[in-house]
């Protein structure tokens, strides 16, 4: 299987930044391998970088269940890599 390293940024917003949604992720994706670069956590947002590894299928989908939760997930070469 091809392996995929992805860098992005994640925004947590609207109650977000108080959940546990990389553990959730985690539980759902266990072969994703997920490495927090930089962060700040504030009152209203919270931001990431994230470096995910892993299986293409693995990797993209985790990122599209991060997504379907209600985290923002952009790359952080700039342009839009998943909406949400």
């Amino acid at each position: 299987m091809p392996q995929l390293t992805r860098k992005v940024w994640l925004t947590f917003e609207g109650g977000r930044q108080n959940e546990p949604c990389l553990w959730k992720m985690a539980r759902q994706f266990p072969d994703v391998i997920f490495d927090i670069r930089q962060a700040s956590v504030q009152k209203d947002i919270g931001i990431m970088a994230v470096l995910f590894t892993g299986a293409e299928v693995q990797v993209e989908g985790a990122l599209s269940y991060l997504v379907q939760i209600g985290v923002k997930v952009d790359p952080v070469e700039g342009g839009s890599l998943v909406a949400g």
